[in-house]
């Protein structure tokens, strides 16, 4: 799969894209991720990618003209392109799988008050937004977009069950998990934890999905919720 990522601020991508998950899944040509920078794309000397807006207002806006030809030269017939917004439908792992099977991503990452509306009109296809707040611009949310989406791909994460128990997976949160020493600080791991009946600590993580839902996130339980 690949990713197209337009920013002014290419070097905040630059440990991301080597390092953990991300970092093995391009070395291991699962996905391929190019960054490019807008003022690439400047008709001036000075790499002017902004102006005011019209109207008046705070801030600055990025400019239609270079944006039309950054997106128009990094765009393949197969690109769906994306524009990072505070205002863009939320990001969930039923996105995140979606557009999992998407061939090429263009992740337009804006910066000052946003970007030229025509640019939205023309250009775009879908804008996402990672959460109800504000950013100094989107090049993380690329950056946290190119991680959902890549963990969902066949053999990026290695173990099938780390996507299937993940919280956000259905409807639910996840469980409580516990590694060595079976006590500490005088807290013991649960005895069902250490039983070595499999159905049994199943249904324990079963009903503590549920239990941590109902008491952090009830929003997310509908009528037809299941686990």
């Amino acid at each position: 799969m690949r990713f197209d990522v337009i920013t002014l601020f290419p070097n905040m991508l630059s440990g991301f894209l080597s390092e953990s998950m991300v970092g093995k899944g391009i070395e291991r040509k699962l996905i391929d991720v190019q960054v490019h920078h807008l003022r690439d794309w400047a008709s001036d000397k000075w790499g002017t990618v902004d102006d005011r807006p019209f109207g008046g207002g705070a801030g600055m806006l990025i400019k239609a003209d270079p944006l039309f030809k950054a997106i128009d030269s990094v765009s393949s017939d197969a690109a769906l392109v994306i524009y990072l917004s505070p205002d863009g439908e939320p990001l969930t792992t039923q996105l995140a799988i979606e557009l999992s099977k998407e061939e090429h991503l263009v992740l337009v990452s804006g910066h000052y008050e946003g970007i030229d509306e025509r640019v939205r009109e023309k250009k775009i296809h879908r804008e996402i937004s990672i959460g109800d707040y504000v950013l100094t611009n989107g090049t993380l949310p690329a950056a946290v977009l190119i991680d959902s989406i890549s963990r969902q791909l066949p053999g990026f994460l290695g173990e099938e069950k780390s996507l299937t128990q993940d919280s956000f997976s259905d409807s639910f949160l996840g469980f409580p998990q516990y590694t060595r020493p079976v006590e500490y600080d005088g807290m013991r791991v649960p005895e069902v934890l250490l039983s070595g009946n499999h159905a049994a600590i199943e249904a324990w993580r079963k009903e503590k999905r549920i239990e941590k839902t109902h008491q952090r996130r009830p929003d997310l339980i509908s009528p037809d919720s299941t686990i």
